[in-house]
Order: structure tokens, then sequence, then C-alpha cells
């Protein structure tokens, strides 16, 4: 085997790899559309709902790192195909459940599986693509097929339930799992890290309870009461967690979340970026599907229609984004992202139970362009400057902040209409589109800490942050390696 591989086995391992973040992507908004048809087969309600969405991207989120350094010590195309078994069984779960409790179970499940495709695929994207400028390219393609099967969810999510009823969403994974397990096998290389990271126990158990009980807090609180005793516990979890992680991590040779690489402000941008895009989505997809089904009266299928301009306008800009990452550096695609997302919620701040649906469209529209353009300079930034090796670390913490962001758009949004009857939906959604603007405003803010120039040299050598230096990428890492 040669010690390179040919472009076509490279492009071919980013179409797989890109295949299983589809996926991920999909899974994590497909299921919005289908929220009231869920309700009424399993007879739950809003709450009910909240957690159905929000545990499989909870799950998601506290596991994305550790199942990166997992994958770094044991091997990326072991674990990988591992994701998607798991994912595999779990979504025929999903689609079996008899009740909201076993739906819930199994989409915990999922968030396992997935945890297991995200930062291992970007990280076998970055070994086996090494040369700057067409790494930068493929890092561009890879945030944008992520971002595009986000924003396709609702659209793809309506003509299934519309089409075959509410457990197609999940079935629609199986054909797709089948082929990614089959293609993986043949081309993938396997690879895995010269000084793999020790698995940080403490630090994932205190991630997530601090993550669980956070998202628990915003989906509990507006049914017992902010300040009922339960909540009261839950905000003191919730602090002593934080500290205790922070003071765990800090002392740790081999953290869970290495605190040097928020040292550089530019990875900091990044997470922070990711977060609050993946808010801003998430409450517009979770508002927008209630709005539409509940207060006007639309089928799943008008409402994939009626937010189709989102999903095309993220399908045109993302790859767009990554070609003006690749040129001009992050800023610019990063500026139009925060400044389309503050249009899009601001327009839709006036919508009432009238509204004409080709201004809603249009403001999807803004949205959708917001998003379209921001993952490709995020998710570029946050690896920028790193050499191969750490780019499954950054890539990891970055996707747990999209995901992080995505649990909290949808408690956030779903605590904004708890025990709000559809006649009073139009108004009680008035600040969760305020809050889509103001994260648009956040991601102009970090826009300023971004690189103004293209993409950094990955490094195969050099000082980390903290002054440690960087480890040498060894043959086992580079392309064929494995």
């Amino acid at each position: 085997m040669d010690s390179e591989p040919s472009a076509r086995r490279r492009r071919t391992v980013l179409a797989i790899c890109c295949l299983s973040l589809f996926l991920v992507g999909l899974d994590t908004t497909i299921v919005n559309v289908g929220l009231p048809s869920i309700g009424a087969g399993l007879r739950v309600g809003t709450r009910g709902l909240e957690w159905t969405v929000d545990a499989y991207t909870l799950v998601l989120a506290s596991l994305l790192i550790s199942s990166g350094a997992l994958a770094d010590r044991i091997g990326r195309r072991r674990v990988f195909r591992l994701g998607l078994v798991v994912f595999g069984a779990a979504s025929v779960a999903c689609a079996l459940a008899p009740n909201v409790g076993v739906l819930v179970a199994a989409r915990v499940a999922q968030g396992v599986g997935a945890s297991m495709l995200s930062p291992v695929a970007l990280a076998i994207v970055v070994n086996v693509i090494t040369e700057p400028k067409e790494r930068a390219r493929a890092i561009g393609v890879w945030a944008a097929v992520f971002g595009v099967s986000m924003a396709a969810g609702p659209l793809v999510g309506g003509a299934l339930v519309s089409g075959a009823g509410w457990r197609s969403i999940f079935w629609i994974n199986v054909p797709v799992v089948a082929v990614a397990l089959a293609l993986t096998a043949l081309f993938v290389p396997e690879s895995r890290a010269q000084r793999p990271r020790r698995l940080d126990g403490p630090g994932q158990l205190l991630l997530t309870v601090m993550v669980g009980c956070s998202v628990a807090v915003l989906i509990e609180g507006a049914h017992i009461g902010w300040d009922s005793p339960v909540m009261v516990a839950g905000y003191v979890v919730i602090v002593a967690a934080t500290a205790a992680f922070g003071l765990v991590e800090s002392r740790r040779a081999e953290p869970l979340v290495d605190p040097r690489l928020f040292g550089r402000p530019p990875f900091a941008a990044a997470v922070v970026g990711a977060a609050v895009v993946f808010i801003a989505l998430n409450a517009t997809l979770l508002l927008n599907t209630l709005y539409l089904q509940h207060a006007r009266g639309m089928s799943p299928m008008d409402v994939g229609v009626v937010t189709l301009p989102m999903a095309i306008a993220a399908t045109v800009c993302a790859p767009l984004s990554g070609v003006l990452v690749g040129r001009y550096g992050p800023r610019p695609p990063l500026g139009l992202a925060g400044g389309f997302l503050t249009a899009g919620g601001l327009c839709l701040v006036i919508v009432g139970d009238h509204t004409d649906v080709r201004l809603l469209s249009a403001a999807y529209l803004l949205v959708g362009i917001g998003f379209g353009f921001a993952n490709a300079p995020i998710t570029n930034t946050a690896v920028s400057g790193l050499p191969p090796a750490r780019a499954g670390v950054a890539g990891g913490i970055t996707s747990t902040a999209r995901q992080l962001g995505s649990a909290f758009g949808i408690a956030i949004a779903g605590s904004l209409l708890a025990h709000t009857p559809p006649a009073h939906l139009a108004q009680a959604l008035r600040p969760g589109w305020l809050l889509v603007a103001g994260c648009g405003l956040l991601v102009l803010a970090v826009t300023l800490l971004v690189p103004a120039t293209g993409a950094d040299r990955a490094p195969r050598t050099g000082a980390e942050p903290g002054g440690r230096r960087a480890e040498q990428v060894p043959a086992g890492e580079r392309p064929g390696g494995g």
C-alpha cells in the first residue's frame, strides 16, 4: 500500500465520513417536525417530547470527547464502525418503541453511537488528508455536509412523517448505516494516536452530571417551578459539578477537556460560536414546528415546504462558506453568518397568528443563510494551527459545544412554551426569536477573535498551548499507515 493514498481514495474516505455525519446531524433535527405526531401516537405532552429530542443531544454532547480519546487509543476505524452498529441498532429500537420511555431510552443509545462518529470522522479526515489547502477544503466539505443535514431535517422529516408516519424517520437510518459499514470496511484505513490520551473517568462523569443537570433544569423548571426545592437542589448540583470539573481538569496531565486549548483565543471563539449557532438553529426548528403545526394547523409536509428556503440556503451557502474560508480566512463567512442570523431572528419577532407564509419563508431563508455560512469557519478555526494528532481533541470539543447548543436551544425554547395554548403561541414565541437574534449578535462579536487570514498551516511539530511541544505525527497515523 502506498504511503500516500490516491486522490480518489482520499475523496472516498471523505465521502464515507460525510455520510455518517449526515446521519448524526439529520437525527439532531429530523425528529423536531415529527414531534406532534409522536406526541399523538404515544400520548405524551411537550415535556416528554423535549426529552425525546434532548436525550439524544445530551448523551452525544457528554460522550463526544471520550469517544474521540477511545478512538485514538484502540483505533479510529474500529470505533467508527462500532458507532455505526450502535446507531443503527438504536434506530431500529426507536422505530419500534411502544411508549415514550422506550423511545427516550433508544434515543440515549442513538446518542452513544453518534458520539463515536462525529469527532472520529473528523480525525480520520484530517489524518488522511494532510496537505494544508486540500485539508482546508475537506474540512469545509465536512462542515458543509453537517450543516446541510441539520437544516434538511425539517424537510426530510416532514416528507417521511406525512408519507409513512413518524416511525419512518428512524427506519430511514438503517440502510444508510449498512452502506456506510460496507464502505468503511473497504476504504477507510485504521489509525491511532502515537501517544493516546488516557481516558478521564472522573472528568467524564462530572461533565455528564453538569450537562445533564443543566438540561434537566431547563426542561423541568417551567413545569415544577423554578424556585421549587427540586430545582434549588439542581442548581446546587450544577454549581458543584462545574467547580469540581474545573478543579479536576486543571490537575490532570491528560484531561478530558484540555484547558490549554482555550488559551488560544481563536479556539475559544470557535467553541462559543459553535454553541450559539446551534442554540439559534434548534430553537428556531422547535419553535417553528410547534407554531406552524399547532397555531397554524399545518401538516408536517407543509411545515417542510414552508421551511424549504432554510434548507436550500444552508445547502448553497455551506460549500460557498468553505470556499471563502480557503480563500479569505474564516472571518468573512462568520461575519455573514452572524448578520443573517440576527436579521432572521428580528424578522420572526413580528410573526403573528396570520402572518403571510411568504414572510415566514423569507425569515427562514435568512436563518438558513446564516447557518450555512457558520460551520466551515468555526470548524476550520478550531483545528487550524494544531498538529493532526490534536485535531480529534479540538474537533471533539467543538462538536460537544454544538450539541450542547442543540440541547440548550431545545430546552430553552420548550421552557418558553410551557403551558401555552395554541391560541397564544405566536405571542409566546417572541422571546425565542429575540434569543435567535441575540445569538446572531454573539456570532458577530466572536468574529473579531478569529484569524483574519487564511487557514493556518497545521504543523507536524511545534509548541502546543501551555508550552509543551507537540508530538511528531508517526507513520502509523499518516494515510496508509494503519
